[in-house]
């Protein structure tokens, strides 16, 4: 006699995506008892990702994902309070304080309009990076506001289940990039009678933005690979004896179904895409910044050190060619400043107040800001490595969420075999 089948709840999930899940050979992501569909949107800041992304992910049955970072940029009456801030002499603590404030309220804002746009549906994250100086009052404001799930990069988020002691039921999720740093924070957080709800692990090689790895030398080292740290992963948790209870999210130059399929292989429960939805039309960037992500190739991607010291990976547009002819130059004549450029010291550590001498010599907040707006001339445009789905073209969260679940003719002929042999 058979055992009984659990049935899936595919309540939050859009029905027509559930029936294409059910047909993609793709294993659903079932995280805070929620079965969904095995696709992660990135966090992309300056305010690339921000309400109406995520939302919109959520909305189908995905994980959304907004970035914390000086979203104050998308609200006029909050850019309007803190203009001029900067040019304050003396008043530096103030203009700190009040920029700040102003990005609590824009998070607010983002996370209520973003679970409106979700409706039920799917999870609201927010990306928080662990390098900005307000990283404590992003996390709790997230949790506070109804996010579902905090994920935190861009460094060792040790002391996160202290700051969600409050609220036992949100999502804490950190992003690492091997099986040494899954390791640390498991057993870091063990002893805080804390686990993750979740572990994005993030290729270096092959991400866009901020990247996991020490220095630029290290991002080829094969501990970075897939189909070497998804398995180690898996071993450690199923020592651990909880291997169940953490699904893990591969990250990083994932761009088709088939991806998605290899990964799952691997180990991990869901893929995580960044500029695949950065190209979307549901993006909150402008449309100039989505033309350039989309129309850039491989050869036009340029891996350099951040201001924030982490390595980090952009399309080399006018200005990012124009700053690493000077790099060296800047470098050189680094030293610590009086005052931060824009007031708030959005990083805890940044090269160009700081004065690091190996580490980015120029205002992060500025040049992404520039980004948003979709000027060349000024933009730092994050990217990460592959051909897009759509090729250029500039199509709807919707779509892609289809083209992600969909198998195209040469994978699904090139299973064939191997689904004939089971069914013999």
């Amino acid at each position: 006699m058979n055992a009984a089948v659990t049935p899936v709840d595919t309540s939050h999930v859009d029905a027509g995506l559930a029936g294409l899940l059910s047909r993609s050979g793709l294993k659903p992501l079932r995280v805070a008892g929620r079965w969904l569909l095995p696709i992660v949107q990135g966090g992309m800041g300056v305010g690339v990702s921000a309400h109406r992304l995520a939302g919109s992910v959520a909305a189908e049955g995905g994980v959304g994902t907004i970035s914390s970072v000086d979203l104050r940029r998308h609200h006029p009456d909050l850019m309007a309070a803190t203009e001029g801030l900067h040019a304050r002499p003396g008043m530096d603590e103030d203009s700190k304080v009040r920029i700040n404030a102003a990005n609590v309220e824009a998070l607010q804002r983002e996370i209520r309009s973003a679970r409106e746009l979700a409706a039920g549906k799917g999870l609201i994250a927010v990306n928080v990076m662990r390098a900005i100086s307000d990283y404590a009052a992003h996390v709790k404001t997230s949790l506070e506001s109804g996010a579902d799930m905090v994920v935190v990069g861009a460094g060792l988020p040790l002391d996160l289940p202290d700051l969600a002691a409050e609220h036992p039921n949100a999502l804490i999720v950190p992003i690492l990039s091997d099986s040494r740093g899954v390791a640390l924070i498991v057993k870091k957080w063990e002893r805080k009678k804390r686990l993750p709800d979740a572990i994005v692990i993030e290729h270096p090689r092959l991400a866009a933005g901020h990247l996991g790895a020490a220095k630029i030398a290290d991002l080829d080292d094969t501990r970075f690979d897939f189909e070497r740290v998804l398995p180690e992963v898996r071993d450690f948790l199923r020592k651990a004896g909880i291997e169940k209870e953490i699904p893990l999210i591969a990250a990083g130059g994932i761009r088709t179904h088939a991806d998605i399929a290899r990964v799952q292989a691997l180990g991990a429960d869901a893929a995580q895409l960044g500029t695949a939805f950065a190209v979307t039309e549901e993006c909150d960037a402008s449309p100039e910044f989505k033309r350039v992500l989309a129309e850039a190739r491989d050869e036009d991607m340029v891996t350099f050190t951040s201001v924030a010291g982490l390595p980090a990976r952009a399309v080399k547009t006018l200005w990012m060619k124009s700053y690493l002819a000077a790099e060296q130059k800047l470098q050189a004549v680094a030293h610590a400043k009086a005052r931060c450029t824009k007031a708030f010291d959005c990083l805890a550590q940044c090269g160009l107040r700081d004065g690091f001498k190996d580490w980015g010599q120029f205002c992060i907040d500025n040049q992404l800001a520039a980004a948003l707006r979709g000027d060349l001339k000024k933009g730092l445009f994050f990217r990460g490595v592959g051909a897009l789905p759509f090729g250029q073209q500039i199509r709807s969260v919707r779509e892609l969420m289809e083209r992600l679940l969909t198998r195209d003719v040469a994978q699904a002929q090139a299973e064939a075999p191997a689904l004939a042999a089971q069914l013999a």
